[in-house]
């Protein structure tokens, strides 16, 4: 009983997150795509947090100990 509903979910996978469409030549798919999001412009800022948030993190470890 269960393998059938696990082999039912994988190939739903397969089914459910397949692209439709026709090749366009280039190796892509027919359509234009967004242009991707930059993600260099903020990755000082979310360097000094992680790091805010790791001196947060220990400070609260330790103070619990």
């Amino acid at each position: 009983m269960t393998l059938p509903l696990v082999i039912l979910l994988v190939l739903m996978d397969v089914i459910v997150y397949a692209q439709p469409g026709d090749d366009d030549g280039s190796g892509g798919l027919e359509g234009n795509d967004p242009p991707p999001a930059p993600i260099n412009t903020k990755l000082i800022w979310l360097a000094i947090l992680a790091l805010v948030y790791g001196f947060y993190s220990i400070k609260k470890y330790r103070k619990a100990i």
